[in-house]
């Protein structure tokens, strides 16, 4: 008999047939919540489960007693309780490498976007403002040869700063990473703590993923740290950065711009002030949103479910854990 798996993500009908030829299916369309009844019913008789943007509860665990897997369709898993899957042996695998390029491609449209005050110009002259030539009140800042700092320096801090670095002559600082021997020989990087990271750079641009020492790692003190002049680019996790701390730092004038594609509650609250204010440049969570990325995603996810559920490594494995444990029983 197949087992059976859960789809709650946006799959090609040649990636479902792929699945259907393994596995059976069963498909829940516009799955917001893990709660969600005929969801939870169905996690009785499930094996695996392939989606993405639904929080899975620790709770919900003890009501899938033949869950063996889990794939996410992205690169982050702080919506799943790792800690709680590797207890009870459930592989979790996501999909890093095939969005790093496009989503670095994104950290630095926020860079150029937010330094050279594009969204802000435009609206300027579709409002019809634009009746002489502009003075020094709408001039932006360079891009090339600044100070452009990483916090965190994975697979995507690193993309972006090839980009800085090897397109726009940038000088690339990088902090909460360990020492990257390669990288620093490749792009002149230099490792600094945080403070010194704040204070040096013109852009910091945020990549460290969410956990709990990472929450609001970028707070009121770490913002006043940074120069008045300097741009925010967040393209990590919004609670990584103190919302409430950075919209007044940006009204005070304490940093000159942000560039955000993410926030700590999504999609953004029509009463947050960032999308309204002209030293905001605010996306809807975009950093990976291309049709060849997405695809690449979601076929990186069924290779991993495939995988994992006919006893083989998934080839992207968050709790190794729990696969060496398999391969020792």
């Amino acid at each position: 008999m197949k087992k059976r798996i859960l789809a709650y993500g946006r799959l090609s009908e040649a990636q479902l047939a792929q699945l259907a030829n393994e596995f059976e299916i069963q498909q829940f369309h516009g799955l917001t919540s893990a709660n969600d009844p005929a969801f939870r019913a169905a996690l009785a008789k499930a094996h695996g489960l392939i989606g993405s943007s639904v929080a899975i509860p620790a709770e919900l665990l003890d009501e899938a007693p033949h869950l063996e897997a889990i794939a996410s369709i992205s690169v982050g898993f702080d919506n799943y309780p790792v800690e709680a899957l590797t207890q009870h042996g459930i592989l979790l695998c996501n999909t890093p490498d095939v969005l790093t390029e496009t989503t670095a491609d994104t950290g630095f449209a926020l860079i150029m976007a937010t330094a050279r005050r594009v969204v802000e110009l435009a609206d300027f002259v579709r409002r019809g403002d634009w009746q002489k030539s502009i003075g020094p009140e709408h001039f932006g800042s360079d891009v090339h040869g600044k100070t452009l700092g990483l916090v965190g320096f994975g697979r995507i801090g690193a993309a972006v700063a090839r980009r800085g670095a090897l397109g726009f002559g940038m000088q690339v600082r990088y902090a909460m990473a360990s020492p990257k021997p390669v990288l620093e020989e490749e792009l002149g990087a230099e490792r600094r703590t945080l403070d010194e990271l704040l204070a040096e750079s013109d852009f910091v641009c945020v990549t460290i993923p969410l956990s709990d020492t990472t929450h609001h790692l970028i707070g009121a003190d770490e913002l006043t740290r940074m120069k008045s002049s300097a741009i925010l680019i967040n393209i990590a996790r919004g609670p990584v950065v103190d919302e409430t701390a950075l919209i007044e730092a940006l009204e005070e004038g304490r940093i000159r711009a942000a560039g955000l594609d993410v926030y700590n509650h999504e999609p953004l609250s029509q009463d947050s002030p960032l999308p309204h204010m002209s030293n905001v440049v605010a996306l809807p969570h975009i950093g990976s949103a291309t049709h060849e990325t997405r695809n690449a995603m979601a076929q990186r996810a069924v290779d991993n479910l495939i995988l994992a559920l006919s006893g083989n490594r998934p080839i992207s494995l968050v709790n190794e854990e729990v696969w060496e444990s398999r391969r020792g029983a």
